[in-house]
């Protein structure tokens, strides 16, 4: 039912797409149906360059390699392994990510539940990153403008960079 919900909001939302996804009305709609909201969010724009943040990618390896946001650490998603994290002092400021929010926030709840304290879900995603001129990196941490779109109903909300499926 949610699923069909989505669905029918991001085919009819199509036209109304603005170049930036965050000022999207149709964005929002989609994000309120699909998310819970049960962890802090943080958008691309509040965030402080100077602060020291862990990025977590809380999206597939085949994503992951196409481009992550640089010195993001691989926790995956259908095969989540949050091993990488088990050295990360509790307290680290965090935030996680997918393409959009919604894998990125069963994450945090996640790692809330493993005792980080500092845990936030990037809203918008990767796909918000890139649309707002942020640097992603491929798997030879080198700049690039390959986005992984997830799929091509997804990747309609990645107005910026090149979508690859």
């Amino acid at each position: 039912m949610k699923n069909n919900l989505l669905l029918t909001l991001v085919m009819f939302s199509i036209s109304s797409l603005s170049a930036q996804v965050v000022n999207s009305k149709a964005y929002h709609v989609m994000l309120q149906a699909l998310l819970s909201h049960s962890v802090t969010e943080v958008s691309v724009t509040e965030l402080d360059s100077s602060s020291n943040i862990l990025f977590v990618d809380a999206r597939e390896l085949k994503e992951y390699r196409v481009s992550h946001i640089k010195d993001a650490v691989f926790v995956g998603y259908d095969n989540l392994d949050l091993s990488p994290l088990d050295t990360v002092d509790k307290k680290t400021k965090i935030i996680v990510y997918c393409s959009v929010g919604y894998r990125s926030e069963k994450v945090s709840e996640k790692l809330l539940k493993k005792g980080f304290e500092d845990v936030s879900n990037l809203y918008g995603g990767i796909f918000e990153w890139k649309n707002q001129e942020k640097t992603v990196v491929n798997s030879k941490n080198e700049p690039t403008e390959k986005v992984h779109a997830f799929s091509k109903i997804w990747g309609i909300w990645l107005k910026k960079g090149k979508k690859v499926y």
